[in-house]
């Protein structure tokens, strides 16, 4: 029988998949890394266990396309899938938070009242803010490079925005753009120590 934590967490993925619809200039995205770290060290990779988005102790559809964009992109700078001595844990995160706006606009009116002196009705404008209050869900989608030697945490991407619905088949292209987005912060190659320019 499911429990209420096996519910939470499918609606977690849900979210995941949902991530990216969001606006239309895609989500924000962030990066930082230890400067300390030697990137020239690194050449291989295997995913970090558990992974943070499978602490249910089991791969769900949307865990299993996030590590297939991530290795994906790994692969393409170079590093080696290898689950054995990997210089580098990749760990996957995700989370979701109820926000709220709150958006005030000056916005004109007019009052009328009849002017003795000039003999007609005479609009007198005032000013007040509209206030609105828009309530919506944010997501989260972290990236984490983990040394493997030193278990320490050496690079961390991170993509955030509105939570939104999306077509089944629309979902696993926006997994793939914002793993792809996140790893476009990342400046390095399997055994480079020089970061590459970004254009």
């Amino acid at each position: 029988m499911p429990t209420v934590t096996a519910f939470v967490r499918a609606a977690l993925a849900l979210a995941l998949l949902l991530i990216l619809a969001a606006c239309a200039t895609g989500p924000r995205i962030s990066s930082d890394s230890d400067p300390s770290a030697d990137f020239s060290r690194y050449r291989s990779f295997a995913f970090y266990s558990p992974l943070a988005i499978e602490s249910q102790g089991y791969t769900t559809l949307t865990s299993a396309r996030i590590k297939a964009a991530a290795r994906a992109q790994m692969e393409s700078r170079g590093y080696v899938y290898d689950e054995k001595s990997p210089d580098l844990w990749v760990n996957l995160n995700a989370y979701m938070q109820e926000k709220t706006d709150v958006v005030s606009t000056p916005e004109v009116d007019y009052d009328y009242y009849y002017s003795y002196r000039a003999r007609r009705y005479v609009a007198v404008p005032y000013w007040r803010d509209r206030t609105e209050v828009y309530r919506y869900t944010e997501g989260t989608l972290n990236v984490d490079l983990v040394d493997a030697a030193g278990n320490k945490l050496v690079w961390e991407g991170v993509a955030v925005g509105r939570v939104a619905r999306a077509k089944p088949e629309e979902r696993a292209a926006r997994i793939d753009a914002a793993i792809a987005d996140i790893f476009a912060r990342y400046p390095y190659r399997a055994g480079s120590g020089a970061a590459a320019t970004r254009p």
